[in-house]
């Protein structure tokens, strides 16, 4: 292992929860280095912690291990698990959805039930309603720093029995590439979708082309319009829209130095459309 814990959370940070979960992994091991992805997912919002760990785990070292707690089922019969990745990344989490996103992209190579007789902190076995701290946290430290192996996280169980989330796929049909936005660049209001550039490499889409953008809430249009596809925001002008390729090499769409997403009122999840063709030409006569 490579001694990095890494976490995310809806917790926030205004109350203790995340304090508590350090300190339960530096009593495992004083030593161990601690870091974030986040803890603003929003409340209960499984789908974006699963896009979260899609996002970041390729970039760290394999080894790291990862404790993912967005968890409305806590206390239930869900299960808790760990997963190791085909990078050898470990997540711990409950099975709820959260590794969606890695299962797609990345692939799952194991899937270990958490044993709580062993793998849980000492004195918490009354309380049903902070597994982050109590198995998550604990868990992970102790597979982190190598006081227990993956083996002995518990029992193996079939990878493809996980829980899944539902994610659409992109079609395209007539020169018309439908994708799903998944998820915003938050801090700049820029839609990300799940369109991969090779989308738009094999319909000829070539940066400076003009594109006709439609935005769909289920069967509602919200938005549509023309826009250039740029290689940077600064190919269009300040507050004009554009389609780029984002940092996971998915299109993005975006107002040069503005929220999209407020703008808009849009939002995220699999009843959230764009579809995207190369916009007709106007002859006049």
């Amino acid at each position: 292992m490579s001694n990095n814990l890494v976490f995310q959370s809806d917790f926030g940070t205004s109350d203790g929860a995340v304090s508590a979960m350090y300190g339960v992994a530096k009593t495992v091991e004083q030593d161990l280095d601690l870091y974030d992805i986040t803890h603003d997912i929003p409340a209960y919002n499984i789908w974006e912690a699963s896009y979260r760990l899609y996002q970041t785990i390729s970039y760290w070292p394999e080894g790291t291990v990862f404790v993912s707690v967005v968890d409305p089922g806590v206390g239930s019969e869900r299960l808790s698990i760990v997963v190791q990745t085909t990078s050898n990344h470990y997540i711990v989490t409950p099975d709820n959805g959260t590794v969606t996103h890695l299962a797609n992209s990345i692939g799952i190579k194991e899937v270990r039930e958490i044993d709580e007789k062993v793998n849980r902190l000492e004195k918490s076995y009354e309380s049903y309603t902070f597994h982050g701290r109590d198995v998550y946290a604990y868990t992970g430290a102790r597979l982190a720093t190598g006081v227990i192996t993956f083996e002995e996280v518990g029992k193996k169980l079939d990878r493809e029995q996980l829980v899944k989330l539902s994610t659409p796929e992109v079609t395209v049909e007539d020169g018309m590439i439908t994708g799903n936005i998944d998820i915003l660049d938050i801090r700049f209001g820029n839609l990300w979708t799940n369109i991969s550039k090779e989308y738009f490499q094999n319909e000829e889409i070539n940066y400076g082309d003009t594109l006709e953008v439609t935005i769909l809430d289920g069967s509602r249009q919200v938005y549509k319009n023309v826009m250039s596809y740029g290689k940077s925001f600064a190919d269009t002008r300040v507050g004009e829209p554009l389609l780029y390729i984002n940092s996971l090499e998915n299109i993005g769409v975006a107002l040069n130095q503005g929220s999209f997403a407020q703008a808009y009122q849009i939002q995220t999840g699999e009843k959230w459309k764009l579809i995207v063709r190369k916009a007709p030409r106007i002859v006049y006569s």
